[in-house]
């Protein structure tokens, strides 16, 4: 398999029998998996847990992969599920530390610093179907049809779930502030 190759192609080639394939899809997507698990969960090792069952689910049901279907819509389907089945079996509960114990940097970096720790609790203080549809949009940079293949709803649909979310975010994020300033609109189409 060449580098040059498209998901598609190294998901056909999987499909196959190829495991070489299986290895560069598994070097091009694991980073941004880990990142999206990270988001949603705030933990690092459930995050690289569940990276893993992603990439494994993708190799026991690498037959229902339809060769028309965009490879990171499926992914991020399976991605969705592994996270869903995750809370099902775990109570689960979003603890973010208070504060962090690291040297706290000087300035305007030390406000920013603590507006992003901020934005992170609101986040996570988010329900995680909301949780996930910022995540997606916002962070992993899926656009609004590929999160529609994914959790099998138009465009239109998703863009008003991220806009009422984003509006939920801003409500968490003022209220855990004190004040209004949350600046986190914007197009993804």
């Amino acid at each position: 398999m060449l580098l040059s190759d498209t998901d598609e192609q190294l998901m056909a080639a999987v499909q196959n029998g190829d495991s070489s394939a299986m290895g560069e899809l598994f070097n091009r997507h694991h980073a941004a998996l880990y990142r999206y698990f990270l988001r949603m969960s705030g933990s690092a090792p459930l995050s690289e847990d569940l990276t893993q069952d992603v990439f494994l689910r993708v190799m026991r049901k690498s037959e229902t992969w339809q060769r028309d279907a965009r490879f990171a819509s499926w992914m991020y389907r399976i991605a969705h599920n592994a996270f869903i089945d995750h809370t099902r079996k775990v109570k689960w509960e979003t603890a973010m530390p208070e504060r962090m114990d690291i040297a706290a940097p000087a300035g305007r970096q030390l406000e920013q610093d603590q507006e992003h720790a901020l934005l992170r609790r609101a986040l996570m203080a988010m329900p995680p179907d909301k949780r996930e549809l910022l995540v997606l949009s916002r962070f992993q940079g899926l656009k609004y049809e590929q999160i529609g293949e994914m959790l099998g709803v138009e465009t239109n649909t998703v863009k008003v779930r991220v806009f009422r979310a984003l509006g939920q975010l801003r409500e968490i994020y003022e209220r855990m502030s004190g004040q209004p300033g949350l600046s986190v609109v914007g197009g993804r189409g």
